[in-house]
């Protein structure tokens, strides 16, 4: 597919509060919200803004693992607890890892230029505090390949995949320097989390983030190349937005100017048994960036602002690299000289992403769309900003560059 087949609009996003560790209110010993709470708050949070929730025609909920962390399958029979008008209406569930939210977008475009339907409610949602972190990084291994890679693995099994990244970065591109980028990383995150109330890093107090960025990292208690700072941290919470064609945004009642246009997307999968070709490359975020923007029509320049899927920080950095932002090796200099920063040449994850927002695993692809669709229509959740250009991308990447979603949206005009 060379270009849309028909115009398809993302607008209403909502995104709940990130919950875990580094929000005041969480505490982990004491009662907190369940899985269906937070599908409730961020669908009703998104049918506030449309006239009535009759006028929706499909839903999807992109969710990875609901069944090991809340023992809850069947999560599309959950989503009309959100409104009694969803009942009886098409509503499916879709899973890709941390991508999952990423596949639930691409799922209602799908839907909107098949004709089948004229908007759709699309809900990204995880649950995770509900284990203890040492087996939630278990349950989080699924999203790589159990059989063949689970049992050798680490104990923190992603963090560890992304340190032996970091690793070969280092080695191939100088350990300070890449070290520097990645605690610039961190910082950065902090900083625009801090301008977010929802974040979960919002009431992140650290004086001097590149400090702690700079962390010694510590195999025997953690992983070799990565520290506790490069990660993105266990999450609770939900985000939604609405799909609509243009018939779709009428019954809806919504004006084209509170809503963003989907131009381009790529859809990506690599085969999740094998190890990655070269742990300095996302190969498979490359694929799928370069289907969005051929799509689209556009190129690097064109984008006014990015969200990526940093995960880990090491991961955002080679997903700017992927993206084509920066030049091969060239990302820790990159992040390094502010050009990531609000006011930078291409500004990135103004909500703090993975690492600063949080990393509710199923619905971050959402609240990714969410958050470039409330900045192009001037209701953010945090920081406002003016983008250089029409045009934002987004990557959701689930597993280690397995599967890959990448958007690329535009102001409506």
């Amino acid at each position: 597919m060379s270009r849309m087949t028909k115009p398809v609009y993302a607008t209403a996003g909502y995104n709940t509060i990130s919950l875990g560790s580094g929000r005041k209110e969480f505490h982990p010993k004491k009662p907190r919200p369940g899985l269906e709470h937070y599908i409730k708050e961020a669908g009703q949070g998104a049918l506030a803004q449309v006239n009535d929730p009759s006028n929706i025609d499909e839903g999807v909920i992109a969710n990875f693992m609901a069944a090991r962390f809340n023992k809850q399958g069947n999560l599309a029979a959950v989503m009309p607890m959100i409104d009694p008008k969803l009942e009886y209406k098409p509503l499916v569930r879709v899973e890709g890892a941390c991508g999952s939210g990423g596949l639930g977008l691409t799922t209602a475009a799908k839907f909107l230029m098949s004709g089948m339907a004229d908007s759709v409610l699309t809900v990204g949602v995880e649950v995770q505090n509900t284990v203890k972190a040492i087996y939630g990084a278990d349950i989080l291994a699924g999203a790589g390949h159990y059989a063949s890679q689970r049992k050798e693995g680490h104990a923190y099994f992603f963090p560890a995949k992304f340190s032996d990244r970091s690793c070969a970065a280092q080695g191939k591109f100088g350990a300070e320097r890449t070290r520097e980028g990645m605690a610039r990383w961190y910082e950065r995150a902090i900083l625009n989390a801090r301008q977010c109330p929802k974040a979960q890093e919002y009431h992140n107090s650290i004086d001097d983030l590149y400090a702690a960025g700079m962390s010694p990292c510590n195999a025997n208690a953690f992983c070799g190349h990565i520290n506790v700072y490069d990660c993105s941290k266990v999450s609770d919470g939900a985000s939604a937005v609405i799909f609509a064609s243009e018939e779709g945004l009428k019954k809806l009642g919504v004006d084209k100017s509170d809503a963003v246009e989907l131009v381009g997307y790529g859809q990506v999968v690599a085969d999740i048994s094998k190890d990655p070709e070269d742990q300095t490359k996302l190969t498979t975020t490359a694929r799928a960036v370069k289907q969005a923007m051929d799509m689209a029509g556009v190129t690097t320049s064109d984008i006014g602002m990015l969200e990526v899927h940093d995960c880990f920080t090491i991961g955002g950095m080679l997903a700017l690299e992927a993206a084509g932002f920066c030049g091969y090796g060239e990302s820790p200099d990159f992040v390094a000289s502010g050009k990531t920063a609000p006011d930078g040449e291409i500004p990135v994850n103004l909500s703090g992403g993975l690492i600063g927002y949080g990393h509710y695993t199923g619905g971050t692809g959402v609240r990714q769309a969410a958050d470039i669709c409330m900045q192009f229509t001037g209701k953010p959740d945090g920081q406002k900003i003016e983008p250089r250009t029409p045009y934002g991308l987004m990557i959701s990447m689930g597993g280690n560059d397995r599967t890959v979603v990448s958007c690329v949206f535009r102001k409506v005009q």
